[in-house]
This record gives structure tokens, sequence and C-alpha cells, in this order.
């Protein structure tokens, strides 16, 4: 079958990947990506995706999505991988509405309830109008926050 994105690593990037996979410099999937790297161009060993996914533990379609990443948006992009739009986590309650938080579950639970569970405390935030929607995760961070 022939490839529609083909790796053709020039003398620096293969340079650059031996000593990413040697080192083991970066974090595991840009280790991983490396490697498959080395081993799809054809210049080297030209292994097929077949062959990577199997060597890697990994899907086919997984290599394909790589070699396409590489051809399309470059050796750095594929290699560090996309960087995110925004940031992960945005501040979702206000210092007094945390406080209004942690103080409802230090109080009491309500009756027929012996503890405060996560849904329950959302569920109450929501309906106090302290918030206007809330996930029990979000309050499961706010009250896990220390320091």
């Amino acid at each position: 079958m022939n490839k529609k994105y083909i790796v053709r690593l020039t003398v620096k990037e293969r340079r650059i990947l031996r000593e990413v996979v040697k080192k083991l410099g970066g974090s595991s999937q840009k280790v991983r990506r490396a490697q498959m790297l080395l081993k799809a161009d054809v210049a080297g060993p030209a292994w097929t995706d077949e062959q990577i996914a199997a060597a890697f533990d990994r899907r086919t379609r997984t290599v394909e999505k790589l070699r396409e990443r590489f051809v399309t948006e470059g050796f750095e992009q594929t290699l560090h991988g996309k960087s995110r739009d925004k940031p992960p986590t945005e501040k979702i309650l206000s210092g007094k509405q945390e406080a209004r938080v942690i103080a409802m579950r230090l109080g009491r639970p309500p009756k027929g309830y012996a503890n405060w569970t996560l849904r329950l405390l959302a569920r109450k935030v929501v309906e106090l109008e302290i918030a206007e929607s809330i996930s029990y995760e979000t309050v499961r961070r706010t009250l896990k926050k220390t320091g």
C-alpha cells in the first residue's frame, strides 16, 4: 500500500531524535514519538505502520496520524506535541464563593444525610445561588486545595 504521508528525516532531525531516545529527554510520549519517527524514516528502517504499531504497542491509526502530523505540521510540532490554545483551568469560583462552599462543608449536613457528599454540596451551592452552576468535580478541587 502506497503511503500518502512519507517521513523523510534530515540528518539534523535524525540526530535530535536519537539524542531524545538515548537520553530519554522529555516526556515518555515525546520519547515514544521520537522512536516511532526513527522507525518510519524512509532513509532508515522504513518500517510499515503495522510493524511500528506492533513494536510500540500502539494502534496503526496512531502511527498514521503521527506520519500525517510530521508532513503537514513539521518536525517540531510532531516531536513536542500541540500546545493548548487556552489555559487548562479557569477560575470558576471567586474567593468569596470558595469560602462559602468550605463553610458549608464544615457545617452540618441537611436533615436525612449523615455526611456531605460532593454531589450534595454541588446541588446546595446551586440551590443557595452561590454559583449559577457547578460540578461536583469543581467542589472536590475547591475542597482539596492546600497551601
